[in-house]
C-alpha cells in the first residue's frame, strides 16, 4: 500500500471511529491558507479539529511525534479560517490527534493547544 492510500485508509478509519463514538463529521480534508485539517467534527457543543497520523509501524516516536509545533500552527490557522468561513459558534474548541497503527487506533483529545491569538 502506498503512502497516499495508507493515509486515506487511516483517515477513513478515524472518521468511522469518531462516528461510532457519537461525533458528527462536518468536513474532511479542509484546506485553508497554509494548512489542512484532516477531519472537522463536533461532539455536542464542542468543535473538534482532528489531525490523523497513520503509520505502518511504531517507530521514530510514533505518529504523535509527527505533529510538530509548525504543523500545529498550520492546523490552528486553517481552523481559524474554517470557523470564520462557516460562522460557527460552539461552547468549546479542541484539537485532537488520532493515531492509526495496524494494531490499534488511539484518540488523543486536547493533543495540543494553539496560542490564544490564533483563534
Amino acid at each position: 500500500m502506498n503512502t497516499t492510500s495508507q493515509g486515506q485508509a487511516g483517515e477513513q478509519k478515524a472518521a468511522s471511529y469518531l462516528i461510532d463514538k457519537g461525533y458528527r463529521i462536518l468536513a474532511r480534508n479542509y484546506r485553508g491558507n497554509g494548512g489542512e485539517i484532516d477531519i472537522v467534527a463536533c461532539l455536542r457543543k464542542t468543535l473538534v479539529f482532528v489531525e490523523v497520523k497513520t503509520r505502518a509501524y511504531h517507530a521514530y516516536g510514533g505518529p504523535l511525534a509527527a505533529v510538530t509545533s509548525s504543523k500545529q500552527r498550520k492546523i490552528a490557522q486553517a481552523a481559524h479560517q474554517y470557523i470564520k468561513a462557516n460562522g460557527l459558534k460552539f461552547d468549546s474548541i479542541r484539537f485532537d490527534v488520532i493515531c492509526v497503527l495496524p494494531e490499534k487506533t488511539e484518540h488523543i483529545q486536547n493533543a495540543f493547544s494553539p496560542l490564544r491569538t490564533t483563534l
